[in-house]
């Protein structure tokens, strides 16, 4: 996982999602019996594009050191809570405003902020307005839409089935190759046959492993925005 900041607020979803536990009540797209990995990946692209909201949980591990991701997905507003030992970054959407605030370990480590815009924020919360280029790549990124990102290219994934707890699910498999910043990657995803919603992603590299449960699929996400004087504008911070 990571975050580019290039005078924009960009939080990347885990490079691993695993998803697992599904709560839902709502049905999915239905899928031919005779279904293809193409059939699958479709179906599950248009049922999650109709869900309202959804939690995602993510636990990544390398050696020692472990990383932890939690969020609401709505359709306008999300949340987001990112840890990884000390450091802390928190994020908030409103159809108005998107915020962040954190340790001062995280903002300068997950989003490179520099030390001055650091002391700047301090504990308050920076506030970014809807119409700027920093809210809309918030937005991108903690709506109901990004978890389509989780899906792979039918290309070079394979499909078998398996009945856990007597739910039928179906099995993706593939691979993704490694580049010069990144280990080669070997991912499984399972995704019920009911609700042809994600179940579960497992993620492993040469270095560790990442797996995120996604619950609560069709939940209303409601979002608080922090009280006005705790929050301090981005064009004071980043001027």
């Amino acid at each position: 996982m990571g975050c580019s900041r290039q005078r924009r607020l960009l939080f990347l979803l885990p490079g691993a999602a695993a998803l697992v536990l599904l709560s839902s009540m709502t049905l999915g797209v239905p899928v031919a019996a005779a279904a293809t990995t193409s059939s699958v990946l479709k179906a599950a692209k248009l049922a999650i594009a109709r869900q309202s909201g959804a939690r995602l949980h993510d636990v990544s591990r390398s050696g020692s050191s472990s990383e932890q991701v939690n969020a609401d997905f709505g359709t306008k507003n999300g949340n987001e809570t990112f840890l990884a030992g000390k450091s802390r970054v928190a994020l908030r959407l409103t159809p108005a405003y998107g915020y962040l605030s954190g340790s001062a370990s995280g903002l300068k480590a997950i989003f490179g902020l520099t030390a001055a815009e650091v002391k700047k924020i301090g504990t308050h919360w920076m506030s970014v307005k809807a119409g700027t280029t920093e809210y809309s790549a918030l937005k991108a990124n903690l709506t109901i839409s990004v978890l389509a990102n989780v899906l792979p290219a039918v290309k070079g994934t394979t499909m078998s089935m398996r009945v856990t707890h007597g739910v039928h699910l179906y099995v993706l498999k593939w691979t993704t190759a490694a580049t010069r910043s990144a280990p080669k990657f070997s991912t499984t995803m399972t995704i019920s046959s009911r609700t042809t919603l994600p179940a579960e992603e497992i993620t492993t590299t040469s270095t560790g492993s990442s797996t995120t449960t996604f619950s609560r699929w069709g939940e209303r996400v409601v979002v608080t925005a922090p009280p006005a004087s705790s929050t301090i504008s981005y064009t004071k911070v980043a001027g």
